[in-house]
């Protein structure tokens, strides 16, 4: 693809590299990459390959702008609190580089609709937090036959590696072959991000991008790369692709797309697998509204999860305050003569406290669905949100 006066004067500092140079650039232009995510990663993903000249960027979301996103999700303002990501990234974007073709999929990245939106694009990047998605976009990636480009953050930490077994190299199940039990890694909304870390990591998976484009340099392809910030030590991991991988293996029994909300142990089928429910015993969530009719009567005990300094920015009045890490030594102290219901910041980390009070003996133990922040939206709007 040739490019125009004004793009050459645009690239003008790439072409001055004997790297990249004209044909470098047309590389670049001819490119389509698929990033899911226009978030916390998504943010640098989309800016970065969009001024690199990345002729056609594919954006996968289906969220809406959040004031807590803002401090890392560069792509959005205040004035897009409450639209759609993708509405928001397209205006920024455009300003970014208006010679790019932007490819806006207004939609969640599953099972169902992940070949189609993937297939035509040269490389996926995944810019999520979550599981599911992880292992979606690698067995995506595997079968169209091209890479994935993997990041994650946490905190203050964060990794970056390139999946490419068809180019030789590992996939993520090779890394993970199974993935966390629930709620024992906690997504940005629970563990809380380092604002500047998605910035760093999301930079990084454009650069691993933008390199596999113009076929230059040594990718990141048998190698993980994980930085901590607070301490500014950055350590490279071998990797190794496994023989027995069920995806990329020798005798692989991963086919085809699967189900990745059951296979994470997501649904409430797995949940009551791993919470060792019986027919008889009651979902363990219930809703706001559920809560808030038995908490007026006072007739459930409810115990509150997180952080002090999370408890420090909202409440809910009367409930016990029992940090995740210290409740298995505190549950002998609970009433076993009322409905224990347990609440976190979203519902993540108060699953993991239904399954160590149903092994004290609480088989009747629930949660608030969706925690303190579903409580604010349904029950007590006064409440400040983080």
């Amino acid at each position: 693809m040739t490019l125009s006066p004004k793009e050459l004067e645009r690239y003008a500092r790439h072409l001055s590299l004997p790297q990249v140079g004209l044909e470098g650039q047309e590389k670049l232009k001819a490119a389509k990459v698929l990033c899911i995510g226009a978030g916390g990663l998504g943010s640098p993903l989309a800016m970065f390959l969009a001024a690199a000249g990345v002729g056609k960027l594919g954006l996968v979301d289906a969220d809406v702008v959040d004031g807590s996103n803002l401090h890392r999700q560069l792509l959005h303002g205040e004035s897009d609190i409450g639209r759609k990501k993708l509405a928001s990234a397209a205006e920024t974007l455009k300003e970014v580089n208006p010679h790019v073709e932007l490819a806006l999929h207004e939609t969640r990245f599953e099972a169902a609709n992940a070949m189609d939106l993937a297939r035509g694009y040269d490389l996926i990047i995944d810019g999520t937090d979550n599981f599911p998605t992880r292992y979606l976009s690698n067995d995506v990636a595997f079968f169209l036959g091209i890479p994935n480009v993997y990041g994650s953050i946490y905190q203050f930490e964060g990794q970056v590696s390139f999946f490419h077994p068809h180019g030789g190299g590992p996939c993520y199940r090779c890394l993970f072959p199974t993935p966390p039990k629930p709620g024992m890694v906690p997504s940005c909304a629970e563990g809380g991000v380092f604002g500047v870390l998605p910035g760093i990591i999301g930079s990084l998976q454009a650069t691993e991008a933008i390199k596999h484009v113009l076929g230059i340099g040594d990718s990141l392809k048998g190698r993980l790369v994980h930085l901590d910030t607070l301490s500014m030590r950055i350590r490279t991991f071998q990797l190794r692709k496994d023989p027995q991988c069920p995806l990329c293996g020798e005798t692989p029994t991963i086919t085809k797309l699967v189900d990745y909300e059951a296979f994470c142990g997501l649904t409430s089928e797995n949940a009551e697998s791993e919470l060792k429910m019986n027919p008889d015993t009651n979902a363990i969530d219930w809703t706001p509204t559920m809560v808030a009719s038995q908490w007026e009567k006072r007739a459930i005990t409810l115990v509150d999860v997180r952080e002090d300094f999370e408890r420090s920015i909202c409440q809910i009045d009367g409930a016990l305050a029992i940090p995740l890490g210290q409740l298995s030594e505190h549950l002998d102290e609970l009433p076993r003569d009322r409905q224990v219901v347990f609440f976190c910041k979203s519902g993540i980390r108060s699953v993991s406290a239904i399954v160590k009070a149903r092994e004290a003996g609480f088989n009747d133990a629930v949660h608030l669905a969706g925690g303190i922040l579903a409580w604010r939206d349904d029950i007590d709007p006064t409440l400040t949100p983080y």
